[in-house]
This record gives structure tokens, C-alpha cells and sequence, in this order.
């Protein structure tokens, strides 16, 4: 008698295995597709009121070499795209006959790596996600039409964080006509991502020995949008509330400088 429970009780046993096992690969795929979705969700980010616009590095003082701030000969270069068709470093010495006398020609036909265009109307300024944001900008040099010098960015980060700095260097130029500015912005991809985090923005005039000069990280964030940096995807953020006042650039230039030529500029400014 014992030893015909102990069968049944195996039987039994087997039987229960047997059930669990069909219905975990029933649910297998439903399970698979929770765990991605979780896992696509943590690599999201987005604009908070605590991260900002930007942030100073290294004490606001350029990682330029002794050797880089040798020479005030006017070039710009730009490195080649990766494997994935990502942008790197782009390096200039700027003077002011480098700056364009003609308005910007259309990008439209552009796609820089990530670009998934989106439209938020009611929250991005215009409804559009992203610009396409060059590297060296174009009120700087005129270059415009060139792959290795755009990347996909927030209209956030191109007007807020970007353009501000952009507008300080070419204002200091046009006030200063023979000097010249060590520049170079570095996009900040972490890993296969396709989308930059942020990009670096490094600044310093030559002649005057760094009169003019920052170096600051600007994110590539937009205000209640989370992005997916791996791929450029991106959805509106179900925990966000409008604040009161979004931070403006506060830091990083001189409040003694003269900006005005960024303030007119930035009315005007072309940043599709």
C-alpha cells in the first residue's frame, strides 16, 4: 500500500511538472516580450528641472594641449564616420573670415544616425523633436551641407544649450576681427548608441590668451520627452508636469561680455 502511494504521489508529481512547464512556454513569449520592454524602458532618459541645460568640465578651462594652442593658423577638420555612421570630434581655429555672408542652405535631405523624427505639439517649442544640429556651427565657419559635422539633437539642445555658446564665439569674433578661437565640439555617444548623450563645447581665444573661453558638456534632452539613445525612439513622459520656469544658460560666460550680436542672432536662427 505505502509504496502505491508513493507511485501516485510521483505521478502526480510528474503530471504537475508536466502542466507547469506547458504553461510557462505558453506564456514564454508574453514573459520575453515584459522583459524587453522593461529593459528597452530603463535605457530611456530625459530632461528633469534638476539636470538642466548644460554643465561646466573642468573648471570651465578647454582640454586643449600646449601644443593645440601653439598655432593661429584658421582650419576646421572633421573626423570620419564610424562603422555605425556616427560623427566624432570636429576641431577648428576660428577667425572671423571664416564666417558666412549668405543664409544657410536647406538639410532636409540630411539623416544623421538615430533620426526618428517625431512631432509633440504643446511641448517641444515648433512640435518637432529633433533638429539637425551641426557640430561647428554654421554661423561660425559656413559649413553646412556635410555629414561628418551633424548630428541628431534636441531643438533643446541646439537652442538652448548649444546656440547660446555658438552666438558668444561669433560675437567675440566680429568684435575682435584678427584674433582667433581654438574650438572644437565632441559628441558624447556611450556605447552603439546612435543618438549622442550630450556633446562637449570647448572655447578659447588665442591672442588674448583665453579672454573668451568655456568648456561645458550641453545634454541632448528635451523638456518632458524621453528618449531612446540607442535607437532615437522617443515618447512623451507620462510622469512629467510642466514647471513653473525651465532653467535658461546661466553660467559658463561672462555676464561683462558683450552678447548682443547672440541675442539678435537668436531671433533669426534656422534650426530644422
Amino acid at each position: 500500500m505505502e509504496n502505491g502511494h508513493k507511485k501516485k504521489g510521483s505521478f502526480a508529481g510528474m503530471i504537475l511538472v508536466i502542466v507547469l512547464a506547458a504553461v510557462l512556454l505558453c506564456f514564454m513569449p508574453k514573459i520575453r516580450s515584459l522583459l524587453q520592454a522593461h529593459l528597452h524602458t530603463q535605457q530611456k532618459t530625459g530632461w528633469t528641472q534638476e539636470n538642466g541645460t548644460y554643465e561646466v568640465r573642468n573648471g570651465n578651462v578647454p582640454y586643449f594641449t600646449d601644443g593645440e594652442l601653439q598655432s593661429a593658423q584658421p582650419f576646421q577638420s572633421f573626423s570620419e564616420l564610424d562603422a555605425q555612421g556616427r560623427c566624432g570630434v570636429a576641431f577648428a581655429c576660428l577667425e572671423r573670415s571664416m564666417m558666412p555672408d549668405r543664409e544657410r542652405e536647406d538639410l532636409r535631405d540630411m539623416y544623421p544616425s538615430g533620426w526618428q523624427q517625431e512631432e509633440y505639439p504643446g511641448i517641444v517649442e515648433d512640435g518637432f523633436l529633433y533638429n539637425r544640429c551641426h557640430l561647428i556651427a554654421y554661423q561660425l565657419t559656413g559649413e553646412n551641407h556635410n555629414e561628418k559635422n551633424i548630428i541628431t539633437g534636441t531643438r533643446y539642445l541646439n537652442v538652448e544649450g548649444m546656440f547660446p555658446f555658438e552666438s558668444e564665439v561669433a560675437s567675440y569674433l566680429r568684435l575682435h576681427p584678427g584674433n582667433h578661437v581654438l574650438y572644437r565640439v565632441t559628441p558624447d555617444f556611450q556605447g552603439k548608441e546612435l543618438v549622442a548623450r550630450g556633446v562637449l563645447m570647448e572655447a578659447w581665444s588665442l591672442e588674448d590668451d583665453g579672454a573668451l573661453a568655456f568648456c561645458v558638456y550641453c545634454y541632448n534632452v528635451q523638456p518632458g520627452i524621453l528618449i531612446d539613445y540607442r535607437d532615437g525612439e522617443s515618447e512623451k513622459d507620462p510622469e512629467w508636469e510642466e514647471p513653473a520656469e525651465i532653467p535658461q544658460v546661466t553660467g559658463g560666460m561672462s555676464d561683462e561680455r558683450d552678447l548682443s550680436c547672440g541675442r539678435m542672432l537668436l531671433g533669426t536662427a534656422e534650426v530644422l
